[in-house]
């Protein structure tokens, strides 16, 4: 027994049950499983959620000049599908000549770097002499038997899977819809789980919260793609790439994407700029330029913009688009900071879930601090 600060006795703490630790583990792992197997049905309802938490506010905005959910739902669902349908008839085209051209560009490049003149040439001679003079020459040359399999390509690949990627964006826009639609029922129906009037309120707080971070940052950080993309698209004109306004259609895309998105970025538009001009240093110099351009918005512009509030543990955002790009691909990658924001929300409003949202960023600003008296 131990005294509380109201002078009464309150029992220890009791010891945790021996198979509290390997439970914990299975069910990790277990759940882990379950992400993996569910993956095509939890993206777009994952997708949906996210998307509910970033349009309430415009919901209710609506509201209140006398627009229903409904009404509002509907307006959202086909300002995102025309959204869709028209981005996917403008750019799949000029898109899928992209795609294709890259692994004929990584070709040429590695053709151009190990060919005669090139800066790997002495490699490939000392590699060729290392060769002959390890070959047997007395024993008869063995029959080779040459198998190719070109394989449906990489873009042959990317419009394999777009079917499945576009049912699930309506999956998701149709989910939305419903959840829109049903206004704070969503809200109302997590109030009503919890059962005390404390609990209560900061599941409201909690909710609010969530939706102005990921309203915050998600808005904020669309705008700053953008004009990184514009940047980055002006400045391959001036290098004189072809096609610079896809380059900077691919930046805005992949700097959703943090720390993979910008790598990915200049390695593309470095092997497009070694092809165009056969030379290595405006490879490295375009290289510079895109990670340059990337690297100021990264330190500079998302830290003013966004805020200090939204600062995240680097190696836990890291760790976290590593995970979900491992247990959902491509769109886990998108998805991973918004998550980890959610979970950052979470973990902040739950006192015995406080030391991991202290771990995962600042501690303060993401969830306010209830008043002591409000807690009696």
């Amino acid at each position: 027994m131990r005294k509380s600060d109201a002078g009464g006795d309150v029992p220890a703490s009791t010891p945790r049950h021996p198979l509290f630790w390997p439970v914990t583990g299975i069910f990790v792992l277990l759940s882990v499983q379950g992400l993996i197997y569910a993956a095509d049905f939890l993206i777009p309802v994952t997708m949906a959620i996210l998307g509910y938490f970033l349009l309430n506010a415009p919901r209710r905005a609506l509201e209140a000049v006398g627009i229903p959910a409904p009404v509002s739902a509907t307006l959202f669902a086909l300002t995102l599908a025309a959204a869709v349908f028209l981005g996917t008839l403008a750019l799949y085209e000029p898109m899928y000549n992209f795609v294709a051209d890259i692994p004929v560009l990584v070709e040429k490049a590695a053709a151009a770097v190990s060919g005669p003149g090139g800066v790997l040439e002495p490699l490939s001679e000392a590699q060729k002499a290392t060769e002959e003079a390890l070959a047997d020459k007395d024993r008869a040359p063995a029959m080779q038997v040459e198998v190719v399999d070109d394989g449906p390509g990489l873009a042959g690949s990317v419009a394999a899977i777009a079917p499945q990627m576009l049912s699930q964006l309506v999956f998701a826009i149709c989910l939305l819809f419903f959840l829109v639609a049903s206004g704070d029922l969503f809200i109302q129906k997590a109030v009503q789980v919890a059962d005390r009037f404390q609990d209560k309120r900061q599941t409201v707080l909690t909710i609010r919260m969530i939706e102005a971070r990921l309203g915050n940052y998600l808005g904020a950080i669309t705008l700053i793609n953008i004009g990184l993309g514009l940047a980055i698209g002006t400045a391959m004109w001036l290098w004189g790439l072809p096609t610079p306004w896809l380059i900077g259609l691919m930046a805005t895309t992949l700097n959703f994407v943090p720390f993979v998105g910008a790598v990915v970025g200049a390695c593309i538009a470095a092997t497009m700029g070694f092809v165009t001009f056969g030379d290595v240093w405006p490879a490295l110099g375009i290289f510079a330029t895109y990670f340059a351009l990337t690297s100021f918005e990264g330190q500079f512009v998302t830290p003013t913009l966004v805020g200090q509030r939204l600062r995240l543990n680097v190696v836990m955002v890291f760790l976290a688009v590593a995970f979900f790009a491992w247990i959902w691909s491509v769109m886990g990658m998108v998805v991973a900071v918004p998550m980890l924001i959610v979970i950052k929300v979470v973990c902040d409003s739950i006192p015995a879930a406080r030391k991991i949202g202290l771990f995962l960023g600042d501690a303060e600003g993401f969830v306010p601090k209830v008043r002591p008296d409000a807690q009696t």
